[in-house]
């Protein structure tokens, strides 16, 4: 009998305990552990944060709905991944051992790179649920005494689409209490040009962004450098081609949401031999580290090199088709070695496909494969956008609850792009 460890219990590692269990069968074990007892759904944060949606409708109790599919649960910090001995240590101290390990943990928010920013000092953020509840307390207060904004992506970030998210729906919020026109908006960004989203752009996300920004009244700033935040006042360089100040900026705000650069939490960090310089999961093609045959990662936690060398670095992200993908292919590559004796084989795609909220419309992209150059490249607009990613918040919650296999982007998303599949 194998015992298999889900570290995380995200959109990334939910899926892959259900996934994982349903291929190895009953003979065999599988544990997650989690340092909350409660699932949450993070791509609807920006709703979150602005008061569009309540905490109990993306969250859910992970030990209920693990144990009716014989998944056990342990609710834990860990503190230490003992390879030598295939063990994870606890902040109390516990030992759980493990046959195979998935680490599916996330990122580390890494606000420390920059002077001010971050929740516990003068930015907001949406990155988790905590932040997006303080982002909206953040934004009543805006709402009660209006003054200018700034929304956008620190350097070294690598999700953009939840920045671009929330300009649009704070711009959306903001009309609908009419104060928009006492909220001037600005959107910072170290990506070199609008609609780059670390992917080098996808079809005209630069025309269509831009246009999106301009009719919105909100200005930008590309090529961003945020030299230190203040209360009150944001200091922002403006670089060339050249990696060059050209321009610096003293951006006033009374409310601020920046998307912070990720790296890879301690515990997972500090293994030697495991990750890259930023604390990402080194794996191969399987999704299986080189280091340790045992250890499978897929999600934001692994590693994933720049799409581009870019003026101000800008990482390259890791959308929810490719993690779930991932997943399903570390599912199959555990029951390859672990029920049939023989070597991983499955892949995960480097396809990506995303939607975005824009507030009373939504963008939607495909690429094919999201490092350029692609096969296929495809960006559109349309409230139908803000009405399927309605619609896919309530399909993933399902599966979180039925803790069913199907492919939630393969059977609701590109069904609604009326796309077939995205690797033929």
């Amino acid at each position: 009998m194998a015992k298999v460890v889900v570290l995380g219990a995200g959109t990334g590692g939910m899926p892959a305990a259900y996934e994982v269990k349903e291929a190895l069968g009953k003979e065999h074990d599988v544990v997650v552990v989690n340092e909350r007892d409660t699932f949450r759904f993070v791509p609807s944060n920006p709703w979150v944060a602005v008061g569009w949606r309540e905490p109990d409708a993306i969250t859910l109790p992970i030990d209920k709905y693990l144990s009716r599919k014989n998944i056990s649960f342990v609710c834990a910090r860990v503190e230490k991944i003992d390879t030598a001995s295939n063990q994870l240590v606890t902040d109390t101290g516990e030992c759980i051992e493990y046959d195979y390990l998935i680490i599916a943990t996330g990122p580390k928010l890494a606000f420390n790179a920059i002077a001010g920013a971050g929740p516990d000092a003068f930015t907001q953020s949406v990155c988790t649920l905590d932040h997006a509840l303080q982002c909206y307390e953040d934004f009543e207060k805006l709402t009660k005494n209006p003054g200018p904004v700034i929304v956008g992506a620190f350097q070294g970030a690598s999700c953009f689409g939840p920045a671009y998210e929330y300009a649009f729906i704070l711009d959306k919020a903001l009309r609908d209490a009419k104060i928009r026109h006492k909220v001037p908006i600005t959107f910072v960004t170290s990506e070199p040009y609008i609609g780059h989203l670390g992917l080098g752009g996808v079809g005209d996300s630069k025309s269509m962004l831009e246009s999106e920004l301009r009719q919105r009244n909100i200005k930008w700033v590309c090529n961003a450098t945020v030299d230190a935040v203040e209360e009150g006042v944001m200091h922002v360089s403006e670089l060339n081609r050249k990696s060059e100040v050209e321009y610096s900026h003293d951006i006033p705000f009374s409310h601020a949401m920046l998307i912070p650069p990720f790296a890879g939490v301690d515990a997972v960090a500090n293994v030697e031999g495991l990750c890259n310089p930023k604390g990402f999961v080194i794996t191969d093609e399987y999704q299986r580290s080189p280091a340790f045959p045992n250890i499978f990662s897929g999600g934001v936690c692994v590693a994933i090199p720049p799409v581009e060398s870019t003026p101000v670095p800008t990482g390259t992200p890791k959308t929810g088709y490719m993690i779930e993908t991932m997943m399903t292919a570390i599912a199959h590559n555990l029951k390859a070695i672990i029920k049939d004796g023989a070597e991983p084989h499955c892949k995960g795609t480097w396809h990506a496909i995303c939607l975005a909220d824009m507030g009373d419309t939504g963008a939607a992209f495909v690429a094919m494969p999201q490092i350029p150059p692609r096969n296929v490249t495809w960006f559109k607009k349309g409230k139908w956008v803000h009405l399927a990613k309605i619609a896919f918040e309530k399909y993933f919650m399902r599966k979180m609850k039925t803790g069913n296999s199907e492919p939630v982007y393969e059977k609701y998303v590109l069904k609604a792009l009326g796309i077939e599949r995205l690797d033929k």
